[in-house]
């Protein structure tokens, strides 16, 4: 269904016509389209209201102090500034504002909230320092007070907080030493203190904290020796002391025996590709890559953490590069699970529409940068699968230049002249463009023709080089074939199968109305719209000739 608004000023006007409705327990708008302020007749709402979510949309401006009225709130996730006056929330138990426009401190008024358990104030612009009223809420279960500029030391009051399982005080500009009191959070199982400026030696205390599954103290200026108490954190999976001035080694003993368990790492997750020297043209496809890496960042393109150049043990050159470790690994690995996987395994691998759309939009932005804003243009020249790779939040980076190609403004010119060249075919089977067959010259035509059979491939799960596509039949041709009616033959299964899933299960359930599954009827054919757009973007990606 689409979303909801137009992101207007007066989208929430509406609200007005629930003032009335005195039985209104539970109110979720979030991630809409929802534009303009949020009105002050929201302070008119039923006191019996007590779940209140407008996060996700277009909101701005400042929450109205009358929300105190709503006296039976419970769980609220919004936008905009905390309005001092909280005391009168007595039941609020979660509040989550996430908003780049909360300025200034934090309403000490939420010390009066003696129920609360969750307090996310992420990805805020909060200063000063932290309320020490909110840092004595020994109710709080979890503290998020992440990316803001909170500054100075932890106050001692941070010892009340005994019964608190997740703290993080990440990208704030926090000195000082790190509180001993912490030792006393016998429940806690995060503790994550990441980028800001913390000194000195860990306090012994904190070998108190076993039952911690995350412990991340990277990016400080910590220092003296690693802590033997870390062996006896029986339940850590999670540990980061990179970017510190640490002595010594990691321990050796109890949970760092098992190298699956923990990583000792000096920056980012230590993924290595080391070059074949002994294969043809792998010192050129070195210099390649070293020359297009060293003048690109990007947020969508893996990130090289250092190269290597030198000999072996034995005398041999030896060449490879260190790249940031991507830990779902590659989409190829997702879009065909391997053969040795069980079947639940395969099934948890399966992408989803959105999935797929967000990783080949964080491509088309990859090739977008390495194309139009570096200082010289990069061609890629083997965009594939296995070069798609995928983080933690499975977002999409592109990775390996072994082939890439920097273009001067004369060669860029005169590529899109298709000027011939005697270099050959650059890239992979199935995905090099057309002309570079013919002794064109490399261009970014030849990047946008390989993304188009990317995307073709995302859709249908059908790889160029599948044994259906002979005697003049490829995957352009499949794919622009089927354009518009029959785009519901040729896409992978599994992407109208989750909807089908979706539709039983809607069906089995006595409670759904017949509303409910209208609109999931409608979800249906608006997939199939959506699914024949992609189509059509990776058909006249794929043109044969540059031209088109």
């Amino acid at each position: 269904m689409n979303s909801l608004g137009t992101g207007e000023a007066d989208d929430l006007n509406f609200l007005s016509s629930l003032t009335n409705a005195s039985d209104l327990y539970f109110l979720a708008l979030s991630g809409n389209n929802f534009g303009g302020m949020l009105p002050e007749s929201i302070s008119n709402l039923s006191t019996n209201l007590a779940f209140l979510f407008l996060d996700g949309n277009k909101l701005s401006g400042n929450i109205p102090i009358g929300i105190g009225n709503l006296v039976n709130l419970e769980d609220v996730e919004l936008f905009g500034e905390i309005p001092l006056v909280l005391e009168n929330l007595s039941f609020l138990y979660k509040l989550h504002v996430s908003a780049i426009n909360f300025r200034g401190s934090i309403p000490t008024s939420l010390g009066k909230c003696q129920k609360l358990e969750t307090l996310c104030l992420a990805r805020n612009n909060l200063g000063v320092t932290i309320a020490r009223e909110v840092i004595s809420l020994s109710s709080l279960l979890e503290l998020n007070l992440s990316q803001n500029h909170l500054i100075g030391s932890l106050p001692m009051e941070i010892r009340n907080l005994k019964n608190t399982e997740t703290l993080d005080v990440s990208g704030n500009r926090f000195s000082g030493v790190i509180p001993s009191t912490l030792g006393s959070y016998v429940k806690l199982e995060s503790l994550k203190m990441v980028s800001n400026n913390f000194r000195g030696i860990l306090p012994s205390s904190l070998s108190s904290l076993r039952g911690v599954r995350v412990l991340d103290l990277s990016h400080n200026n910590l220092s003296g020796q690693i802590p033997n108490y870390l062996e006896s954190f029986v339940f850590l999976e999670n540990l980061n002391l990179s970017f510190n001035d640490f002595e010594g080694v990691v321990p050796t003993t109890g949970l760092f025996k098992n190298a699956t368990g923990i990583r000792e790492q000096d920056g980012p997750a230590v993924i290595v590709k080391v070059l074949n020297i002994q294969f043809r043209g792998a010192s050129k496809s070195f210099i390649a890559e070293c020359e297009a890496l060293r003048c690109i960042k990007h947020h969508n393109l893996v990130k090289v953490l250092t190269i290597c150049s030198g000999v072996d043990y034995n005398g041999n050159d030896f060449k490879a590069l260190v790249y940031e470790f991507m830990v779902n690994g590659s989409l190829e690995e997702w879009l065909y699970s391997k053969e040795n996987e069980g079947e639940e395994q395969r099934e948890s691998r399966n992408l989803s529409l959105p999935q797929r759309l967000n990783i080949a939009i964080d491509v088309a932005s990859a090739l977008d940068y390495l194309h139009h804003h570096c200082q010289e243009t990069i061609v890629h020249c083997d965009l594939k699968p296995s070069n798609g790779l995928l983080d933690i939040e499975m977002n999409g980076h592109v990775g390996d230049f072994g082939l890439a190609r920097l273009l001067s403004e004369a060669t860029y010119n005169n590529s899109c002249r298709n000027q011939s060249s005697s270099i050959g075919i650059r890239g992979s089977i199935g995905y090099v463009a057309p002309e570079y067959g013919m002794g064109n010259e490399v261009s970014t035509f030849g990047d946008v023709y390989s993304y188009g059979i990317l995307l073709l491939e995302m859709f249908t799960r059908k790889r160029p080089t599948d044994n259906m596509f002979s005697e003049g039949l490829n995957l352009h041709n499949f794919a622009k074939m089927a354009l518009p009616e029959q785009v519901a033959r040729i896409v992978d299964p599994n992407l109208l199968q989750q909807r089908q899933e979706e539709e039983a299960s809607s069906s089995d359930n006595n409670t759904q109305s017949e509303i409910q599954s209208h609109a999931i009827a409608i979800g249906s054919s608006e997939k199939i719209e959506f699914l024949i757009s992609v189509i059509k973007v990776g058909v006249a990606c794929s043109e044969e000739l540059p031209r088109d």
